[in-house]
C-alpha cells in the first residue's frame, strides 16, 4: 500500500530575520517572516506527510496563535508530525521537493539540506530530493520564497 501527499507553504522576506531553508541556517541579509522559524521546506514537507494520511494540516496542529510554538524549530516540528506517520504503520519511500526563491542562490545548500531532512525522516538521502528554481522574476517577485513538497508513504512490512 502507498499514499502520496503534497505539502505547500511559502513566506514573506523580511529584514531582521534569520534564513532558515530545510534545518539550514542560510546566509541572507533577509530572513522569513512567520511565528516559528519559518522554514517554507519543512512546513511543506511536513504537510506533504500529513496530507498523505488526510490528517489536519500543520496549521491546525501548530497554531501560530500558541506561544509555545513561537520560534520554533520546524525541523523539531516535522520530526514531530513524522513521529506520528511512523506510529500508524507509515514510512517515507521517497520525497521531493521544489524551493521557490529569486535570492538567494540556493544550489550550495541543497545536499546540507537534503541531509537534515533525510534524518529527521529517518531515511537515507537517495530518497529525498531537492530542487530549487526562480519564478523569472514573476509570482513572487524576490519578496517571498515558497516551498512544495511531494511525498510517497508506504506502509511498513
Amino acid at each position: 500500500m502507498i499514499r502520496i501527499g503534497h505539502g505547500y507553504d511559502v513566506h514573506k522576506l523580511v529584514e531582521g530575520r534569520r534564513l532558515i531553508l530545510g534545518g539550514i541556517e542560510i546566509p541572507y541579509d533577509k530572513g522569513l517572516l512567520g511565528h516559528s522559524d519559518a522554514d517554507v521546506l519543512a512546513h511543506a514537507v511536513a504537510d506533504a506527510l500529513l496530507g498523505a494520511l488526510a490528517l489536519p494540516d500543520i496549521g491546525q496542529r501548530f497554531p501560530d496563535k500558541d506561544p509555545a510554538y513561537k520560534d520554533a524549530d520546524s525541523i523539531e516540528l516535522l520530526k514531530n508530525v513524522y513521529a506520528e506517520i511512523l506510529s500508524t504503520g507509515w514510512k517515507v519511500c521517497n520525497l521531493d521537493c521544489t524551493v521557490i526563491a529569486e535570492k538567494p542562490m540556493l544550489k550550495r545548500f541543497i545536499l546540507p539540506m537534503r541531509e537534515v531532512l533525510a534524518k529527521a525522516l529517518s531515511t537515507d538521502i537517495g530518497s529525498i530530493n531537492i530542487k530549487a528554481t526562480t519564478e523569472e522574476g514573476l509570482g513572487l517577485r524576490g519578496e517571498g520564497i515558497g516551498a512544495h513538497a511531494v511525498v510517497l508513504l508506504e506502509k511498513q512490512k
